[in-house]
């Protein structure tokens, strides 16, 4: 059996993992399970490049042009980018994940955009005279796949900006935006007719530059209320620039695994933007259609209620059922131990706590999800929007901690408002409500919350985690 041949069947036993990790990764239970197919999957992927970058660099034709310093220069690749991986997965916070994974995307762009120029500028004129015809389509897939790299690039780059609070999440509102990105759109299908048809050089740089301009302007005009998604996006677009890669390094691995991301990517971001009542295609599109939000936060509502520690444990000890709805503001306070701990008093009080979480809480899909599973909430109890909703005008408290633009009620009572229509929980059906908020400024898509002013809502201000913390010690003082 050759060595092209061995790695092949490395290659489809490696997909069949990122399939199964997929699979795994689709449900709490099997998460674990799906992470380490994902992980045996790369591993086998990589054992089975590095055997045949050596078995060509043993080659006796190509050991004095070079094979010895290519499978070095691998090694060094792979153990310098192992090196960073390691170091920034250790001390990334749950926080800053979002940020990260929209950083890690542009690399997968960068690196798209790097094979194009190399598959472009490895092909010399005698080549070209030879082989015409496939050389067209070669040249389709350098150009396509520079393009979508570098959208990819420096869309990424800036939702990472954004993510990062290092750039404002308000959108980009540039005059004619829309059209702008149809017409980049158009120039790039004219470029790519007139680069298969006679490539050049400089084709190649315009596209490179355009694309660039395109992925920055599309995220830029995208606000803070979507990011979410974004992140989905470009997530699928990562993996369609993967496969791109893998066509002009005819790589089979490669194009299963972007066809995978790109299309899971894509189906995510597509239940993503149901969930937020957005249009799929104004959000990938750069917001096309859709107008700046005016912002809510001066409208007056009414007075605020407050309540302590002390009252907050009263309530949670005199009810039979709980709620809590999780959100950003849970993860920057790194609460989540606490709110476990919380959880697991009063279930020993015989109160019946569960968890409902919205599709888009946080600023990563399953974010929510993850943090609970860290500090050892059961499963059993974490509960989808859908499942939790029809349940909320029948529980005594709901404690939201850290969320707002997911349970507010303009959403779905204000026909007016920015976020019109966009499902979420309807804790304000609850007998009590109580928000654990540091202030009482908007949320992240900058619309205030009439929730606040409810009658039955109470403010809880301060750092969640501390705050949940003295609930506990004011509950230990109450008698079971």
């Amino acid at each position: 059996m050759t060595s092209t041949s061995i790695a092949t069947a490395a290659y489809l036993v490696a997909a069949l993992l990122f399939i199964l990790a997929l699979a795994g990764l689709s449900r709490h239970e099997t998460a674990k399970r799906g992470l380490a197919c994902g992980i045996a999957g790369m591993v086998v992927a990589m054992l089975a490049t590095f055997w045949l970058v050596a078995d060509l660099a043993t080659d006796d034709s190509l050991v004095d042009s070079g094979g010895g310093l290519s499978i070095a220069l691998l090694l060094v690749a792979v153990v310098i980018g192992a090196a960073i991986g390691l170091w920034r997965a250790r001390v990334v916070e749950m926080t800053g994940m979002p940020e990260l994974i929209a950083l890690l995307h542009s690399f997968v762009g960068l690196a798209a955009v790097l094979v194009g120029w190399n598959g472009y500028l490895e092909y010399d004129d005698l080549s070209r005279d030879n082989a015409p015809t496939l050389l067209h389509i070669h040249d389709a897939e350098v150009f396509i796949g520079v393009f979508i790299g570098a959208v990819t690039f420096t869309g990424s780059i800036i939702a990472f900006l954004k993510l990062s609070a290092r750039m404002k999440s308000a959108p980009l509102m540039l005059p004619g935006k829309n059209w702008l990105n149809i017409g980049a759109l158009v120039l790039f299908v004219l470029l790519t007719i007139w680069f298969v048809a006679d490539p050049h050089l400089w084709l190649l740089i315009l596209v490179t530059v355009l694309a660039l301009a395109l992925g920055l302007h599309l995220v830029a005009s995208i606000g803070g209320g979507d990011m979410p998604v974004v992140i989905s996006m470009l997530n699928s677009y990562s993996g369609w620039a993967a496969a791109a890669s893998g066509f002009l390094l005819d790589n089979d691995l490669l194009i299963v695994t972007g066809a995978l991301v790109g299309s899971s990517g894509a189906y995510l971001s597509y239940i993503m933007c149901q969930a937020m009542n957005r249009s799929f295609i104004s959000v990938i599109a750069g917001g096309f259609g859709i107008e700046a939000p005016a912002s809510a936060g001066d409208t007056d509502y009414g007075e605020h209620r407050e309540i302590e520690a002390e009252g907050a444990a009263d309530l949670l000890a005199g009810a039979r059922s709980v709620v809590i709805t999780p959100g950003y503001g849970m993860a920057t306070a790194q609460a989540q131990h606490a709110v476990a701990e919380l959880t697991r008093q009063l279930r020993g009080r015989g109160v019946e706590v569960r968890f409902g979480i919205h599709p888009v809480a946080g600023r990563l899909p399953g974010h929510m999800n993850v943090l609970l599973a860290e500090a050892k909430v059961p499963y059993d109890i974490v509960l989808e929007m859908d499942e939790i909703n029809d349940d909320l005008a029948a529980t005594d408290v709901v404690l939201v901690i850290g969320a707002n633009d997911t349970v507010n009620p303009a959403a779905a009572e204000d026909p007016s408002s920015p976020i019109a229509g966009m499902p979420v929980l309807r804790v304000w059906e609850a007998r009590d409500v109580i928000v654990f908020k540091r202030s009482m400024a908007t949320g992240y898509a900058g619309v205030q919350n009439p929730l606040f002013f409810r009658d039955n809502t109470q403010m809880l201000f301060g750092d969640a985690k501390q705050r949940v913390e003295d609930i506990l010690q004011a509950l230990a003082r109450i008698p079971a």
